[in-house]
């Protein structure tokens, strides 16, 4: 028996880590939907592919490279501050493919400071690209996985939840500890309503990784590369959790090295070095805390807003 082949819609994808997993993802069979805000013109640029970390790395190059190596691949421009413009996504991705298997949240925005030193503006920005960004997608995506009787697979990237992970950057946690919050949250539905074909999942880097950001660190220290490991790590760990049976990854948040080391049994990672024979230094915590309670089945009374609302009209 043939199966269709999956389409997997990847926010956030236009240079880095986003264009890496937009590109594994098509090589492993994947019809992939290039989505971000940044755009070119798509004729071939000089030099081609351009510097992946570099603004000339756009979602139109992205699916240029794709489907220069024969796989499939269609950019479209999404503005994730806009709930209109995440559904003209979703509309025109299924319009393309008919179908939407896997979304790949990893659009993101980015400010370390004190909350005295994160202005306003910061702050709004983070909140709409990160936590109601991937809010909107999911909203978006939801009636797709309907369409297909509740059989596909969410990943986000946000982090395992733990208190150091706030300091020096509380705003820009804020955001990101929402998006996990959403991740929990959004496992918990799916196990509740019985939709066991449907996984939601974390991840997030243990060690950091070559970036547009990075690449900021880098022009000043040249040195600080040895710390880095290269986006394959990160695209090969999503691959691995959407091989991974629903039940194993729902509700998961997990970190790159770890996901891979425990379920694919990897313990040699230095080809993911920037710096060939570096060992990167770990950034991430090697144990996070349980946020189970003991009374963590026990529900009480349920509530359902959307119901009593409707009881009232």
């Amino acid at each position: 028996m043939t199966y269709p082949q999956k389409t997997a819609l990847v926010v956030g994808a236009s240079r880095g880590i986003g264009r890496q997993i937009a590109i594994d993802l098509a090589k492993n069979n994947y019809k992939v939907v290039v989505a971000a805000k940044t755009v070119s013109d798509p004729s071939p640029s000089s030099p081609f592919p351009p510097d992946s970390n570099s603004p000339s790395s756009t979602i139109n190059t992205v699916a240029q490279e794709i489907t220069s190596l024969g796989y499939t691949a269609t950019a479209i421009p999404v503005d994730t501050r806009s709930y209109s413009s995440i559904q003209s996504l979703v509309d025109q991705t299924i319009k393309h493919y008919k179908r939407l298997d896997v979304l790949i949240y990893n659009s993101g925005a980015i400010w370390w400071a004190s909350v005295e030193n994160t202005p306003m503006k910061r702050f709004q920005l983070m909140q709409k690209v990160n936590a109601e960004g991937l809010y909107g997608c999911v909203q978006a995506c939801l009636p797709c996985f309907a369409e297909s009787e509740w059989q596909g697979r969410i990943v986000v990237v946000c982090p395992p939840i733990y208190e150091r992970f706030f300091r020096g950057k509380t705003a820009y946690a804020m955001g990101k500890v929402g998006m996990s919050v959403l991740v929990k949250g959004l496992a918990m539905d799916f196990k509740r309503e019985g939709k066991t074909g449907m996984a939601v999942t974390g991840i997030w880097p243990a060690s950091a990784i070559e970036s547009a950001a990075t690449a900021q660190i880098t022009a000043r220290d040249a040195s600080e590369a040895k710390d880095l490991r290269k986006p394959t790590i990160f695209s090969d760990a999503i691959l691995a959790m959407l091989n991974a049976p629903t039940s194993t990854v729902n509700g998961l948040l997990d970190l790159d090295e770890d996901f891979l080391r425990i379920h694919l049994g990897v313990e040699d990672f230095s080809k993911y070095s920037v710096v060939e024979g570096a060992i990167p230094r770990r950034i991430m915590p090697k144990r996070f805390p349980d946020l189970r309670v003991d009374e963590h089945d026990d529900e009480g009374k349920r509530v359902e807003s959307a119901q009593l609302r409707e009881g009232k009209l």
